[in-house]
């Protein structure tokens, strides 16, 4: 194996926003969902699906993570990709039930895709960055973005007190970036960008509504994900851009380097966790009700430092916490009131 330089989600954060039964390709599936038949037995089910699928995808931003010092972000993006497409197709004659790929809204589709892919990428050169904790912390200002969105494009009505929540929750994004001092790194710009587009891309999911089933929707990501991969290998598979000025511009401009067969099983083990950490956040989100198992996606926060101090010694200090805690707070609220709205409606 590859020397890697040790220093994120999915997951990304990754990826996996169900959305009235549909998802994207990060893994965060905040409750934006219609809630779920309730009963205890469900909650545990779905608990137990959610804390799973979680971890799952935090094992891909480690790997991630990892190769960043040794690989380009495309080979890794297009390998997962390529490895993904089989499984991803077989999901969608499982799950077919009348589905078809081919549908109306296909150029809806592809730039859903495309939004993604540019969310999914941006992510990934965080990761190569930022510690962990700090990767995941910033990417959970998704449903806020979220939030708004959906006021500004779907007109969804937001309350007042969910929108101090989510002017609260940005406040919780400046604290962990602290712009204008010397702590500041701009690649923390970067899952902010990546929460942004993703929020983008689930805005898209709604509008498509009945029109496209949670795999379709997966497997037109993965398309564009194939798709932009080997235009970055076109771009910059030559080393022609390499530059080591920061991490995170290293890891996009990297040459094309032919992986060891322990390194290509790494990068091919995400197309796997794809699959899977889909399959478990769907049971989760379709046995549950949203607002009940929703909070245990900040898990991920638990399981980033935990990687992150293991493996490369890192651990956020007390003013990042403090941002971080509010993001979180303020992102389970937004979830919360939803729900319960959706409840009553």
């Amino acid at each position: 194996m590859a020397s890697f330089h040790l220093r994120t989600a999915p997951s990304r954060f990754r990826a996996l926003l169900l959305e009235t039964h549909r998802s994207s390709d990060h893994w965060i599936s905040l409750a934006t969902l219609s809630p779920a038949i309730h009963n205890r037995d469900n909650d545990l089910a779905g608990v137990l699906s959610l804390v799973a699928g979680i971890a799952v995808f935090s094992v891909q931003d480690v790997i991630i993570k990892l190769i960043s010092g040794v690989y380009p972000v495309y080979e890794a993006i297009t390998i997962r990709s390529l490895v993904a497409l089989p499984i991803l197709w077989v999901m969608v004659a499982v799950n077919r039930r009348g589905a078809t790929l081919r549908s109306r809204h296909w150029r809806l589709l592809l730039v859903r895709g495309v939004i993604m892919f540019f969310s999914y990428t941006v992510y990934y050169l965080a990761l190569a960055a930022l510690p962990l904790a700090t990767c995941i912390g910033l990417y959970f200002a998704a449903p806020l973005f979220i939030t708004v969105m959906s006021a500004l494009f779907l007109r969804e009505q937001v309350g007042l007190r969910r929108w101090a929540a989510v002017l609260m929750g940005f406040v919780g994004v400046l604290i962990i970036l602290r712009p204008g001092t010397e702590v500041f790194e701009v690649a923390a710009l970067l899952p902010i960008f990546s929460a942004l587009t993703y929020g983008m891309a689930q805005v898209l999911a709604r509008k498509l509504g009945e029109e496209a089933s949670a795999s379709v929707m997966t497997f037109y990501a993965n398309g564009m994900y194939i798709l932009g991969g080997i235009a970055m290998v076109v771009a910059f598979g030559g080393g022609d851009y390499q530059s080591d000025v920061h991490k995170s511009w290293a890891f996009l401009t990297r040459g094309w380097k032919t992986p060891s067969l322990d390194d290509f099983l790494l990068m091919a083990a995400c197309g796997v966790i794809a699959a899977v950490g889909l399959t478990l956040l769907s049971h989760a989100y379709r046995s549950s009700r949203a607002s009940t198992i929703a909070p245990f996606e900040y898990s991920a926060i638990v399981l980033s430092v935990a990687y992150g101090w293991f493996i490369w010694g890192e651990f956020p200090d007390m003013v990042s916490w403090v941002g971080i805690a509010i993001v979180i707070g303020a992102g389970m609220y937004v979830v919360a009131v939803r729900d319960r709205a959706l409840t009553r409606g």
